[in-house]
């Protein structure tokens, strides 16, 4: 596992962003854990977030873009971060764009996109905190390209949460890739935290031990993919 993908994962743990416990799912799941992006709220943390996701996505699709998009909410501070992280770590400067929950009537940058005007042949990647429905893509997705002629080059996510979407079968990131053939990446899964942080400790405390490892297999066995 690359090294950074190990820094990744104990920095969710550090910031409190990946947590463990019972939590019920928008989707009604009790899932053992849960990663809430929002938890990001410090300018370093914001940083060191913005050039994780700028390795994931250099590793998994190179420089061919110009455009990083962002979901609204969550995905519009993630856009900005890993614009600037990308310029720092590669020299390549590309532009964020963002899309409104409610589009601006007024002024001149009216419409339902914020930051970057997408134009004909531009090559955009997503960026997202975590797919577990495919939902918000279904949203943003017709607003990205409704706006001009563009290439989707992929969505990277925080955190492959490697559980069945809605179609019961395979994840909600494969679902993405059938539906709309772009590929879908992530900076880690579930299975490479598991990895890292089984019977391992992060300030003196073992984050996964053996009940909690129990009661994830628990819940993989019931909602992991079967790809």
């Amino acid at each position: 596992m690359e090294a950074y993908k190990q820094e990744f994962i104990k920095f969710m743990v550090e910031s409190d962003v990946l947590k463990f416990g019972e939590f019920t799912l928008k989707s009604g799941r009790q899932s053992p854990f849960f990663m809430n992006a929002g938890a990001y709220v410090t300018g370093s943390q914001l940083k060191r977030l913005g050039e994780y996701y700028a390795q994931a996505i250099h590793d998994n699709f190179g420089d061919d873009f110009d455009v990083l998009f962002g979901p609204a909410y969550k995905g519009i501070p993630l856009a900005v971060v890993t614009a600037i992280a990308y310029h720092e770590l590669y020299g390549k400067g590309v532009k964020y764009c963002c899309d409104r929950k409610e589009a601006k009537d007024h002024g001149a940058d009216k419409g339902n996109l914020l930051g970057y005007e997408p134009k004909d042949g531009d090559r955009v990647v997503m960026v997202e905190d975590v797919t577990t429905s495919g939902k918000s893509i279904d949203e943003t997705y017709p607003k990205v390209t409704a706006a001009a002629d563009v290439e989707i080059r992929g969505l990277i996510v925080s955190l492959n949460r490697m559980e069945v979407g809605k179609g019961g079968v395979t994840t909600a990131q494969k679902e993405i890739e059938a539906k709309y053939g772009f590929p879908v990446a992530s900076i880690v899964s579930m299975a490479e935290v598991v990895e890292v942080l089984y019977n391992h400790e992060i300030d003196g405390k073992v984050v996964i031990d053996d009940t909690l490892k129990a009661a994830i297999d628990a819940y993989y066995e019931q909602y992991g993919a079967k790809e």
